[in-house]
């Protein structure tokens, strides 16, 4: 399991006091607002900042961090990830999952059937749905309702489902 979880991505600045435009990456974008610290993944290197401020815009959030109060300071981080330690995550409820957990858990099917490995969860309004990765390089889209997803391991990166009709 990953210890660090990505929350955004810093896409601009936002005026010339060094605060930045973030696009989230998490389900409830209010969780900016108990947030104390992130870490900066340059890409190189992993940034601590202390958040000091945050605001909304449309779909975006704005934050402002201590220290930085610049444009030039922050605007080479265009494009950076914005992670949290799992200390600071949102708690999840019951048959819920970080989603860089679920990536590359095997996927067998309720007949212990190999069907592949999930490469990717897809955001998609009504559920989610798994990517998922056959030996022979194609991709099975199943959706994440519980007639398909019958149990979950994240210890073992282990996922049972159901395949119905159609699916494959």
């Amino acid at each position: 399991m990953e210890d660090l979880l990505k929350v955004g991505t810093i896409s601009s600045t936002h005026g010339i006091r060094g605060e930045v435009k973030v696009y989230p990456t998490t389900d409830d974008i209010r969780r900016f607002d108990y947030l104390k610290e992130v870490i900066l993944d340059t890409g190189r290197e992993l940034i601590d900042l202390e958040v000091e401020g945050v605001k909304y815009f449309k779909n975006l959030v704005i934050l402002k961090f201590k220290g930085i109060d610049n444009i030039n300071d922050i605007e080479k981080y265009k494009g950076k990830d914005l992670l949290v330690t799992r200390e600071n995550a949102v708690e999840l409820g019951k048959n819920e999952y970080f989603i860089a957990d679920l990536i590359g858990s095997r996927v067998i099917t309720d007949e212990d059937v190999e069907l592949g490995i999930v490469t990717d969860v897809l955001k998609t309004g009504a559920n989610d749905v798994y990517v998922v990765e056959t030996s022979q390089g194609k991709e099975v889209l199943i959706p994440v309702i519980k007639e398909c997803i019958l149990d979950v391991d994240i210890e073992n990166q282990l996922i049972r489902v159901h395949l119905l009709d159609g699916l494959l």
